[in-house]
């Protein structure tokens, strides 16, 4: 299987890539999102991170500006009736961490707003993920964007990192940084 791409980015369509790897060119299949970000990028080289989809009638490559995306791929392609094709619309109407807040708030409503979700595969998506999506870097669960604001402020504030990973994570996604910091602090004030 190919794990990534290191080449130059030759074009970019409206829901693939080329990329020249040494004299040859590989069609990856990518998000707006990684498509957007590759765009801007368009001659340099890069590096793309890459699924090998194999079906009887096709090999197709999908490609993902990070490991973020790609492992956000990978779990929605655990969901039944979530396909490839699918998986890269999903993908297409938010970046991973908003989509991963979506799915541990159990927020069906913003999923199904989602290109090509309904009510019934944002029901199946939260039921399938809910609790599990986890970043294969390090198995740590993926955390929202404010989470990694108040995990940031509150190390700056000089408490230890185990101390603060460790509140941050029974925090709910959609805890505020203010209320984040505020709790915090409240919390941790005997362990910095």
């Amino acid at each position: 299987m190919i794990g990534y791409l290191r080449g130059k980015i030759i074009e970019v369509l409206s829901d693939s890539a080329l990329i020249d790897v040494h004299g040859v060119g590989y069609e990856i299949l990518a998000s707006a999102n990684t498509l957007g970000d590759l765009q801007v990028l368009l001659g340099k080289d890069i590096i793309v991170w890459i699924h090998t989809h194999v079906r009887e009638d096709a090999l197709q490559l999908f490609g993902f500006h990070d490991k973020e995306e790609k492992n956000m791929f990978l779990s929605l392609l655990k969901v039944n009736g979530v396909g490839p094709k699918m998986a890269l619309s999903i993908l297409s109407g938010g970046r991973p961490h908003e989509i991963h807040a979506l799915i541990e708030a159990g927020n069906a409503k913003g999923l199904s707003a989602l290109p090509k979700v309904g009510k019934k595969t944002a029901e199946q998506i939260i039921l399938t993920l809910k609790g599990k999506l986890v970043s294969a870097d390090d198995g740590k669960v993926v955390k929202s964007e404010s989470h990694t604001q108040i995990t940031s402020a509150l190390l700056n504030l000089g408490y230890k990192s185990q101390l603060v990973d460790q509140f941050v994570s029974g925090l709910p996604t959609t805890t505020t940084l203010e209320e984040g910091v505020r709790k915090g602090l409240q919390a941790l004030s005997g362990g910095a």
